[in-house]
């Protein structure tokens, strides 16, 4: 790869920014730095020895102005906090200059050699000659503003409205609001995330004192929507550094693409009493159980394009950085291996639901966010010659995972009783129980609990093997995201109407249903005792699904559920100190482990009162049915004499 004619400097108490030079301007930068950063991501600078070079550029950036430094390519963070003597530098510039396109690194060796050959072994940056004249200059007043966008002024979010406008916040919104804010987190003087609890009477956090990239989710959409998008935007950014890092367990490294689950900024002692930031991150390494966190890039791919949708700043998702952010993960996603199925395999442990509790395989949370981060990648990916092929491999894996997922997973009273008169041991491609399930799986609560109205997508499906409890995250961004047919949709919400007792009670919502009880909850969650029946994640009500909820009944004109289930939690959270999780089955009292001022349920809440004010927002959140999907049946690529499709005869049950 041939080294650009731009250097990557830190821009004091600011992000990143990228400095464009002239073209006579000539210096080396070794390959397998580009995009890599040393094992912490930290603020120190190596280029000091430039000091005077930079002098005027220095002097723009002198007021300190948080809003410096809204583009560019995210290398090295660097920020002391030892004085003016180290190099300062805001600039920006167009970001297309900066490579010719990211796919065509992605199909050759030097892809390899910078992206996955790179991490801890980077070398520092090699200037040999940099040579300033006047048309290096920028303008003042277009970087004190902050609206710099690929070398342009862009227009910036109006971070003074909200969309409350004209609507009085009431107590609980104002205090919600000071909680949140007070719960963001500073690298360099920038927010980029909020703690995942800021409970000051909490002696021991944990990792509750780390940023999470699921937790800060809900934030960031409050966030946004009340018109302040630089944390999110920073967020993003940072995280997207620390992606693909070389952290091992038992000298394992996992794959390239890979986002952490969380992240901690740490100062760390100097020479001469001074200070630099870190941001440590944790790929699991740290966690109980040591998984890794699947959903972590998901939901990256999922908050980046709701970024874009929320603030018009779609530039961001177009940086080279950012794009090859994207296909990392996406290739770390559609990578071979021996699962034959379309959904997404992963071990137990690896998303909201983080410790042992029988979801390892295939669990409906997974498949749901897989789903939604594949539609949003296929939106985002810059259209040229190199990402054909990337983008295909998506379609293809959307249409499949779309129909393995509502043919298989979903259960009505229809598909219960075809369940119970299946027959087993069909060996054949003709074979209509083809996962080999046995009628005796069905549980005898299902039997009396399932509406004659509604129907849902069950936990996890493996050979031999139904979940029939209802996982609440996996359903509603079912729905968010059309995973399931308009028809599904409805029937999902019509279950959740009619158990509102089970799956609502007294605080929304439910995290499962049922809870693991007696011996099995012995056998399957090694005897937990966070996960005791109806506490934590075994049967828990979690406050922070609200915004899910919510958004899944505008979706589906069902606004007044979410209404009323807004109106359930408002009761008692300020009260209750803004619990994590509740305990019981119709969710009456604070989770006995419950962390207090947990930041996402503050978010949840706060983000459900926005949606419902301003539906126009909400709109551009959530998908409609691709159609064009359902006609493109991957089956058919392959001139393999093996396979035959059910796809037709299955679509006349799920095409309304």
């Amino acid at each position: 790869m041939k080294p650009g004619c731009r250097i990557f400097l830190p821009c004091n108490n600011a992000p990143f920014f990228v400095v464009p030079f002239p073209e006579s301007s000539k210096f080396s930068v070794c390959s397998d730095f580009l995009f890599r950063a040393r094992k912490l991501h930290t603020c120190s600078s190596r280029f000091s020895g430039f000091r005077n070079i930079f002098n005027n550029v220095q002097r723009s950036c002198s007021s300190r102005n948080r809003n410096c430094g809204r583009s560019g390519i995210l290398l090295n963070t660097p920020c002391r906090d030892s004085g003016p003597h180290f190099v300062t530098c805001c600039a920006a510039s167009n970001i297309r200059d900066l490579s010719t396109s990211v796919e065509t690194h992605l199909n050759d060796k030097n892809f390899e050699r910078i992206y996955v050959h790179g991490g801890l072994n980077a070398k520092p940056l090699a200037v040999e000659k940099i040579d300033l004249d006047s048309n290096a200059t920028i303008n003042e007043d277009v970087i004190k503003s902050g609206n710099l966008e690929n070398g342009v002024p862009f227009e910036r979010l109006d971070e003074t409205k909200s969309v409350r406008a004209g609507k009085e916040e009431s107590e609980v919104e104002k205090e919600a609001w000071r909680l949140l804010r007070n719960a963001i987190v500073t690298y360099c003087g920038s927010p980029v995330g909020t703690l995942a609890a800021n409970d000051p009477n909490d002696k021991l956090p944990l990792n509750y004192d780390q940023v999470f990239i699921r937790d800060f989710v809900p934030s960031a959409f409050a966030f946004m929507l009340k018109g302040e998008g630089e944390i999110v935007r920073n967020f993003l950014l940072h995280t997207l550094q620390l992606q693909s890092w070389e952290k091992t367990v038992d000298c394992y490294s996992p794959g390239q693409g890979l986002m952490p689950a969380s992240f901690k900024v740490r100062s760390v002692a100097l020479d001469d009493n001074k200070f630099e930031e870190v941001l440590d991150p944790d790929f699991g390494e740290s966690a109980i159980g040591r998984v890794a966190p699947v959903d972590s890039g998901l939901w990256w791919i999922i908050l980046l394009r709701a970024y874009g949708k929320l603030t018009g700043d779609y530039a961001l998702q177009e940086r080279v950085d950012v794009q090859t952010g994207i296909k990392l993960i996406l290739n770390l996603c559609l990578s071979d291996g021996f699962d034959m199925f379309p959904s997404l395999l992963v071990t137990d442990g690896s998303c909201m639901i983080d410790r042992r509790m029988g979801i390892h395989g295939h669990p409906l949370e997974i498949q749901a966010l897989f789903y939604s981060a594949l539609r949003c990648a296929r939106e985002m990916l810059t259209s040229d010659d190199g990402s054909k092929t990337l983008v295909r491999a998506v379609s293809n894996r959307l249409s499949a995972l779309s129909f393995h997922i509502r043919e298989y997973y979903w259960v009505d009273l229809k598909k219960i009783n075809e369940i119970y008169r299946y027959k087993t041991e069909e060996y054949s491609m003709e074979a209509t129980n083809k996962f080999n399930i046995y009628p005796e799986q069905i549980p005898h609560w299902l039997m009396h609990w399932i509406p004659e109205t509604g129907g849902y997508l069950i936990g996890n499906l493996q050979p031999a093997h139904m979940d029939f409890r209802f996982f609440t995250l996996g359903n509603l961004w079912s729905i968010v995201s059309s995973l399931g047919t308009p028809k599904q949709n409805e029937a999902i919400l019509n279950l959740i109407e009619a158990k509102w007792d089970d799956l609502i009670g007294q605080m929304p919502l439910k995290i499962c249903f049922p809870a693991l009880e007696s011996e099995e909850w012995q056998i399957i969650t090694g005897s937990d005792p966070k996960n005791t029946p109806w506490s934590y994640h075994n049967g828990g009500s979690w406050p922070t699904l609200l915004w899910q909820f919510t958004l899944a009944c505008m979706k589906m004109g069902r606004i007044e559920l979410a209404k009323e289930a807004i109106a359930l939690a408002e009761k008692r959270l300020q009260t209750d100190q803004w619990p994590e999780y509740y305990d019981t089955r119709n969710g009456k009292f604070i989770g006995k482990q419950a962390r207090l001022y947990q930041t996402w349920s503050i978010a949840g809440y706060l983000t459900s009162k926005m949606l419902l004010d301003n539906p126009e927002m909400a709109s551009v959140l959530f998908w409609e049915e691709d159609y064009d999907l359902l006609e493109t049946c991957v089956c058919a690529l392959s001139n393999s004499s093996r396979k035959k499709c059910s796809r037709r005869l299955a679509k006349s049950q799920i095409l309304v």
